[in-house]
């Protein structure tokens, strides 16, 4: 069954981007978006250090513009993925009552790596090393929502 899955980080320019981007390429029969906790970046493409990044790994993220989570987002998505425990708490700031819809860290489907977020290469400038752990999640959530 196909499932929607929407990607977040503070301002929807490196990391969740580049989960989205690794996502639609591994997972073509499920959808995925992604969006910023910020409003910093609303209608920018990805940053271009983590579009070259991407592109090196045969991933164009230059069709990507940043958006702002809000709340319709829970009734949008089937799962809510976010890169640190920063983005969940803000998530989930913003969860309508009685909404259900499953918010997780996208380091909990790479737990053989030991990392309990994705760190944010805008600031460690380790866009490889961001999406080394992105792609290994990545792996791990498809393999989950295909189980």
């Amino acid at each position: 069954m196909s499932q929607r899955i929407l990607f977040v980080c503070l301002g929807n320019i490196c990391r969740s981007p580049a989960a989205e981007g690794v996502f639609r390429a591994r997972a073509h029969h499920h959808a995925a978006d992604s969006a910023g906790t910020s409003d910093w970046h609303v209608g920018e493409p990805p940053y271009g250090p983590m579009q070259r990044a991407a592109r090196a790994r045969g991933l164009d993220l230059s069709d990507l513009r940043a958006r702002q989570f809000i709340a319709a987002d829970f009734d949008r998505f089937d799962l809510i993925v976010g890169m640190d425990d920063g983005n969940i708490a803000k998530i989930e700031a913003l969860r309508p009552a009685g909404n259900a819809t499953p918010v997780r860290l996208l380091t909990d489907f790479a737990a053989q790596t030991g990392a309990d977020h994705v760190p944010d290469p805008y600031y460690t400038r380790d866009f490889d090393g961001a999406l080394d752990l992105i792609e290994t999640a990545i792996d791990g959530l498809i393999a989950y929502l295909d189980a």
